[in-house]
């Protein structure tokens, strides 16, 4: 497994340069657009946009997984391709993500995996075409930089859900259906353990409210390494009053913390409304040395605030993943963990 921070370097980033790319984002988000929910035999556009895909088994079990939704799968010209540990050169992987969105069978674009490499190809996408055929777009992990880039871009909601090689198990694909197909207005929680029905306590899945409260906005997020890569850009959407939502895998505590200053010295946590922290599986401290804990850097960015928060939402590299639209409106209970659409994430 690729690990971001192999491709990611910490950079300093000025307020002048936050401040252009929050008003570049207000200029063109100032009207959300939604996709069409899909119904069965719908295209789907299955695409390479970060990492490379090695074999071929992994294209043909995706496809079967397309096909298992109701769904007609078209495989990208691209898929298949590879530049060392990118699917292909930028400007091809690029050129998938805009054809299909300009190709009238497609209804929805999956990647087959995360990685690294979508922040790579931003600059080449048309986003002209993609605000002209609004479609659903869904992934996750490397897949945060495309999905922010689109809605700051577009004002186009976006689905921060499972990528093609995602265990497509009972419950993701059931919030999939529910949010996608059936265009539901969602309400989001941690799930009890079956484990946990013959104890007093809970123990799996538990939630830590950091600041008790309720919070409305639109709905931001992603994972944490590829958020930060892009901050300062125009690919991050205005951030003014909105519910962020962050999740990683697979740093070392002093690299969260890192991170987490970098968004609070770029000004990132000082704009939001509410703030949500999902899973951050395999981050742990330097063995070597003494360190913070997970839960320390959390409270120590984001309690001040004074902001509905909590620690521990169900979101990330998980196998119960949730759908969820990225730009829509959404209340969240930080006492409770939960995460109601306001609106549906399609029409």
């Amino acid at each position: 497994m690729f690990t971001r921070r192999q491709f990611l370097t910490s950079c300093a980033v000025s307020t002048l340069a936050l401040a252009s790319a929050s008003k570049s984002a207000i200029a063109k988000n100032s009207e959300s657009l939604k996709p069409a929910r899909l119904k069965p035999g719908d295209g789907v556009g299955l695409i390479s946009p970060a990492s490379a895909v090695f074999l071929q088994e992994e294209v043909d079990i995706v496809v079967d997984a397309v096909r298992g939704l109701g769904l007609v799968p078209y495989l990208a010209p691209h898929l298949r391709d590879r530049y060392g540990y990118l699917a292909g050169k930028d400007q091809d992987r690029a050129a998938d993500v805009t054809n299909f969105f300009a190709d009238p069978k497609i209804a929805a674009l999956i990647p087959m995996r995360g990685g690294w490499g979508c922040s790579r190809i931003l600059p080449y996408l048309d986003y002209q075409i993609i605000r002209k055929n609004p479609k659903i777009i869904v992934g996750f992990s490397d897949i945060t930089a495309l999905l922010l880039g689109i809605y700051a871009q577009t004002g186009l909601i976006t689905f921060h859900g499972p990528n093609g090689l995602t265990s497509w198990k009972p419950e993701p694909t059931e919030f999939f259906r529910r949010v996608l197909f059936n265009g539901e207005k969602v309400t989001f929680e941690n799930q009890k353990d079956s484990g946990d029905a013959n104890r007093l306590m809970q123990v799996k899945n538990r939630i830590q409210t950091i600041n008790p409260g309720k919070a409305r906005g639109r709905l931001i997020g992603g994972n944490l390494s590829v958020l930060s890569g892009i901050v300062g850009s125009p690919y991050v959407p205005n951030l003014k009053g909105a519910i962020l939502f962050l999740e990683d895998i697979n740093e070392n505590i002093y690299r969260i913390d890192r991170l987490m200053t970098h968004l609070k010295l770029a000004g990132v946590f000082q704009q939001l409304g509410g703030f949500i922290f999902g899973q951050c599986r395999q981050c742990s401290p330097d063995a070597d040395y003494g360190s913070l804990t997970l839960e320390e850097v959390v409270w120590d960015h984001i309690q001040p605030l004074g902001i509905p928060a909590w620690f521990g939402a169900e979101i990330g590299h998980i196998e119960r993943m949730f759908t969820l639209p990225i730009g829509a409106e959404v209340e969240i209970d930080a006492s409770l963990g939960k995460i109601q659409m306001l609106e549906t994430g399609v029409k």
